[in-house]
């Protein structure tokens, strides 16, 4: 089975849409959801997540705060603000033409 890749330059993006499709996540969900989504193909580490979680909180993208679970413990949750939501539409359509570039670039060379 092939080792799950590590993120490079898409984890804004892969965060904002889960949080689009499932806000109220908190850090460990999302490093789930986004395993996953990917067939288990990609993985977001903690190192990386919660780092660009708080970036992308201090930006405006995301808010937090703090909720009790059922069992009692607490858990910082995440959704999209207004500007996380502007961003992810930037983010979809960059991602867009870089793909459509890579794609053109397999198909050529």
């Amino acid at each position: 089975m092939p080792k799950a890749d590590k993120l490079q330059g898409s984890l804004d993006l892969l965060v904002l849409k889960i949080l689009s499709r499932r806000p109220g996540l908190h850090g460990y969900a999302i490093m789930s959801a986004i395993q996953d989504a990917s067939g288990e193909v990609l993985r977001a580490e903690e190192g990386s997540l919660y780092p660009a979680l708080h970036r992308m909180e201090e930006t405006g993208w995301i808010r937090a705060k703090w909720v009790t679970k059922e069992t009692g413990r607490r858990a910082r949750i995440y959704e999209l603000t207004a500007a996380g939501k502007k961003q992810l539409a930037s983010e979809e359509s960059r991602w867009q033409a870089v793909t459509s570039a890579v794609n053109r670039i397999l198909r050529t060379v």
